[in-house]
């Protein structure tokens, strides 16, 4: 038979078990790689809305505002749209409902990035940013004061705050915004370590 030879058995079933654990051992370390990656690009877009607040509240010398409109199952369809203030008094929720303080850019939304990515907290404990020693208290992911409103001025401050972003599981994000300069920073929750990096 001339020298043929095929695949036996035996080397099937061992070229079965390595791929086997090959994706055993694989799969899940991409997942985790795909839902941070997609965390990182939704809190990116949320960063770029809040600069476009800012960056619009100086140019045009009146307060803008970017809100928050939590939507859908367990923030699924979050909306984020920015208002320019209409009549002096910084921008409100009255004054949006009533369409004093106007619309100035479409609304922006998450559904894109995929997965389960929303606007939230987690069922675990997370350590609140802005004092370690404490936990966050409530589930409301939009926390600026008592409002779902990120206002920037004219002079580059803002309202101070935090919005957060998870996949429902094992990663946590928060925006965070700095009142008297108006500064934008990302962390991500360490939930071994229980530390904001």
């Amino acid at each position: 038979m001339g020298g043929q030879r095929g695949f036996q058995l035996g080397d099937l079933t061992v070229a079965l078990a390595v791929f086997g654990l090959a994706m055993a051992v694989g799969v899940p370390q991409l997942l985790r790689i795909t839902a941070d990656l997609r965390l990182r690009l939704a809190a990116d877009e949320v960063v770029a809305s809040l600069r476009q607040a800012a960056s619009l509240a100086v140019r045009t010398n009146r307060e803008v505002a970017l809100r928050f409109d939590i939507a859908g199952h367990q923030g699924s369809s979050t909306t984020f749209t920015l208002y320019r203030d209409g009549d002096g008094d910084g921008v409100t929720n009255e004054d949006i409902r009533s369409g004093v303080d106007p619309q100035v850019a479409p609304a922006g939304r998450l559904e894109h990035v995929g997965g389960e990515i929303r606007f939230g907290l987690p069922s675990q404990r997370v350590r609140d940013p802005g004092d370690p020693g404490h936990y966050l208290e409530g589930d409301d992911p939009i926390r600026f004061n008592d409002s779902n409103l990120a206002s920037f001025g004219p002079l580059g401050t803002s309202t101070p705050g935090s919005v957060y972003l998870t996949d429902g599981g094992s990663h946590l994000v928060a925006v965070r915004v700095y009142g008297r300069t108006g500064h934008i920073r990302v962390l991500h929750y360490d939930f071994a370590a229980q530390v904001w990096r």
